[in-house]
């Protein structure tokens, strides 16, 4: 167990530096950089140091006070996904309603609803163990419930989002026992629910007909992932060197946040692309361990589930980036640009460290019983 969280920490430890040295490339030739070569280096880092608070903090704190708290982080994510659209408090962006302005720092409610629906899952399954293969108990009550987080969050134009989060449903009730003919039916009604979403929203359907035939709409809504897979292309196995890229330089939007993945093949080639994924394999199995590991059946689904929304949002940012998948608009974790991602991911990671240090302490005292008993004399 130590090794999967050396692992685990060495994982994270790469990707954010690799993250903070492709801003340090890429930042400064952003449209939004206000003149700054360093605007969103600085912005990054003091993001990543209220992660890091952030993470220490979760990483001390007991994981069952979110067990016990779960229904006012999920109640906080219901009120702020709703304030994304009042008009004093959204914060619109390429006609997404995704971010609440916090004076200078944008922040996202999305996150609080990921870690929201998370908390709610694993709480609900670990309280109703005997229920859990019913179709009330085992089903409907915990997708309806979610089921509110992701309607919220699909209504302000972030499909890529509420996709995540009800793959992350449907893999946290399969891990807890639910009944696979209903765990099917999700699955065909939440990739269908999602087609049509996205079928009658026009940005969208622009987006989905673009993946279908790239080359044809390059110019156009296709024009990221057209530019994203000539970066991968012109870096090669070695890259054209850090600082040396070019597509950053006006063709290909965002490349420091949704795409700077193209940006680290296109710098530094396929031997840093290749390294990424390493570090999400290694922070899935390391994870997994330590969710296998937990001392109760809650810790377990907790440490799944947080695992899990961060292997997903990474294989999908991957998945866009070379051309994969339509193009969702989610970042890299722990590698973009975006804040309040970073501070979630950090809390998730919190909370798995906890989750074993709880689980060690348990063994400690198990093996510190057994000890007595074995030296008790007997009278």
């Amino acid at each position: 167990m130590k090794q999967a969280v050396l692992g685990l920490l060495v994982a994270v430890i790469a990707m954010v530096v690799i993250g903070i040295v492709m801003l340090f490339s890429t930042g400064a030739f952003a449209q939004d950089a206000h003149g700054d070569p360093v605007y969103f280096v600085k912005r990054q880092v003091l993001w990543l140091v209220i992660g890091f608070v952030a993470c220490c903090v979760t990483a001390c704190v007991d994981y069952h006070w979110w067990q016990k708290t779960w229904k006012y982080w999920f109640a906080a994510a219901v009120v702020l996904l709703a304030l994304c659209f009042v008009p004093h408090f959204c914060h619109k962006i390429n006609g997404a309603r995704r971010w609440i302005k916090l004076g200078p720092l944008a922040f996202q409610p999305s996150e609080v609803g990921k870690i929201a629906a998370i908390a709610f899952l694993a709480a609900w399954f670990s309280e109703h163990v005997k229920e859990t293969r019913e179709f009330l108990k085992g089903f409907a009550i915990p997708l309806a419930c979610v089921g509110v987080i992701m309607g919220l969050i699909a209504r302000e134009v972030d499909l890529g989002t509420t996709a995540m989060i009800c793959g992350t449903t449907f893999l946290i009730m399969f891990i807890a026992g639910s009944n696979l003919a209903y765990i099917a039916t999700l699955a065909v009604t939440g990739v269908g629910g999602i087609l049509y979403v996205a079928l009658h929203m026009p940005q969208r359907l622009g987006r989905l007909m673009a993946f279908m035939d790239l080359e044809k709409y390059k110019d156009g809504a296709g024009l990221q992932q057209y530019q994203g897979l000539i970066a991968l292309g012109s870096g090669g196995v070695n890259g054209l060197g850090l600082g040396c890229g070019r597509q950053k330089m006006m063709f290909l939007p965002f490349a420091h946040t949704d795409f700077i993945f193209p940006m680290v093949g296109e710098e530094l080639g396929l031997t840093f692309t290749l390294l990424i994924v390493f570090c999400y394999l290694l922070l899935i199995v390391c994870g997994a361990a330590i969710a296998i590991n937990s001392r109760d059946r809650f810790g377990m689904l907790f440490g799944f589930g947080i695992v899990v929304i961060i292997a997903l949002q990474a294989a999908i940012n991957i998945g866009v980036t070379t051309a994969v998948l339509p193009n969702k608009g989610l970042p890299l974790p722990f590698i973009s640009y975006g804040g309040s991602n970073l501070l979630f991911c950090l809390m998730g990671i919190g909370i798995l460290l906890n989750i074993y240090r709880q689980g060690l302490n348990e063994h400690t005292v198990h093996v510190q019983k057994t000890l007595r008993v074995r030296v008790t004399p007997r009278m």
